[in-house]
């Protein structure tokens, strides 16, 4: 995997250095400070888990069990990123500050993942952490060194919580030629979502590579791979078109585990898969059809997940799932399972009420293969489905421009062998602030 690393700097690199005749992002840079920008970015987060058979939300601490989780904060993240000094090779940086506030969440419903927990089992009340990156630019090639967010199918760090996980490491994007990016990083560090250490997630290394082509304005392709050390070799590819109102994207993932992987190194409470024992490997693919007609949008998916096991993400980033039903509480990417999906979007600008829109899927899987100690087969028929309803509304102008509010509610049922009924409420306020 580092020859295929190295491979793509040095893609970048040359392709760079053939294209500073033509005007450039780097030739254009007004420079380090002229370019500077600073956002504030804050998000109320109220999230409630239902577990509706019974008391099986168990605190990590004190060992008491409790039928639901509820917790409720803050988060509030300030953003800077510099220009590029001017002249061939542009310098800058980037520097963040992640800060969360418990607002209201007990000893016994602690556990949806927006705080750290406490020696007394209790979620932080406040938590802060700090970092940053130095970027170069050479033309339309880009090197950032550091702390970073990263969106790569391969290794994208989540953020569906208060704060978003954090990456550290090398990443470079090249859009030398129009249409085509490059991409390439070496990451050592992934830091999850609700704590302040540098690799909450146990990542030792992953390396990544991409390249994506825009071939026409409704064709667009996409490969990435990643090799995760002691965890898995990953390829992803993309496949995009648009034909009138009409849209069809097909995803793919083929992961081959490493030998000696174990559960405990990804466990995941929403995935329900048990470890691998030895090695392994799993091919996933998803393709959705979307059909738009004025202010609504009707939406097909099927998922088919085929292997040894079913797919793995989390110490590469709680996003790096890419799949058409990969929706609110579940992936529906267990053992041999299949899944579809119908969905229909509403816009509700078309009715004289802009920023105001509605959502709602439905999503069933089925053919899950359920295994226990030992491997051995536990179910080989296991069932789960989820409806999803949401809203958003988005404040269109004034002194609130930008304000959002977006309420979502998940209800997920599924065979006992597979894991729990949950109902999953959130209520999310955000309001982005661009000071510079």
């Amino acid at each position: 995997m580092q020859v295929m690393k190295w491979s793509a700097l040095a893609l970048a690199v040359t392709a760079a250095t053939t294209q500073l005749a033509f005007a450039s992002a780097q030739s254009e840079s007004k420079g380090l400070v002229e370019d500077t920008s600073f956002d504030i970015f804050n998000r109320v987060l109220y999230m409630n888990r239902d577990f509706r058979n019974g008391a099986s939300n168990t605190n990590d601490v004190t060992g008491k069990k409790a039928g639901y989780r509820e917790e409720t904060g803050y988060g509030l993240r300030l953003l800077l990123e510099s220009g590029f000094t001017q002249g061939t090779v542009g310098v800058g940086f980037d520097a963040h500050s992640l800060s969360s506030f418990k607002l209201d969440g007990g000893r016994g419903h602690y556990g949806s993942g927006l705080f750290g927990q406490t020696d007394e089992g209790r979620g932080d009340d406040t938590q802060t952490e700090v970092g940053g990156a130095v970027k170069f630019r050479v033309s339309d090639t880009v090197l950032k060194y550091g702390n970073q967010f990263v969106a790569s199918p391969v290794f994208s760090t989540d953020d569906s919580r208060i704060l978003p996980e954090v990456a550290t490491g090398t990443y470079v994007v090249s859009n030398e030629i129009e249409g085509l990016e490059l991409s390439g990083g070496h990451f050592t560090a992934n830091n999850s979502q609700e704590n302040t250490t540098r690799d909450g997630l146990g990542l030792k290394s992953a390396d990544i590579v991409g390249i994506s082509y825009q071939f026409t304005d409704d064709f667009s392709a996409a490969f990435h791979a990643s090799d995760v050390e002691d965890y898995w070799k990953k390829y992803y590819g993309n496949l995009n078109y648009t034909l009138g109102d009409l849209n069809f994207d097909f995803n793919i993932y083929k992961t081959d585990y490493e030998k000696g992987y174990i559960e405990s190194a990804t466990a995941n409470e929403d995935d329900g898969i048990p470890g691998v024992r030895e090695s392994k490997d799993n091919t996933i693919w998803s393709l959705g059809a979307a059909y738009t007609l004025g202010a609504h949008t009707f939406t097909l998916g099927y998922q088919q997940s085929n292997g040894d096991r079913g797919y793995d993400y989390g110490v590469d980033g709680g996003g790096t799932v890419w799949l058409t039903n990969s929706v609110q509480y579940s992936d529906f990417n267990g053992e041999d399972e299949r899944s579809y999906q119908a969905r229909y979007d509403l816009d509700m600008t078309e009715y004289g009420v802009p920023g105001l829109s509605f959502m709602t899927r439905y999503i069933t899987g089925t053919d899950i293969t359920v295994r226990g100690d030992l491997d051995a087969v536990v179910d080989d028929n296991a069932k789960e489905h989820e409806l999803d309803i949401e809203a958003k509304y988005v404040v269109q102008e004034g002194a609130a421009k930008d304000l959002s509010f977006r309420v979502r509610n998940a209800i997920y049922r599924t065979n006992s062998s597979y894991g729990n009924d949950i109902n999953d409420f959130r209520l999310i306020v955000e309001y982005p602030l661009d000071v510079l």
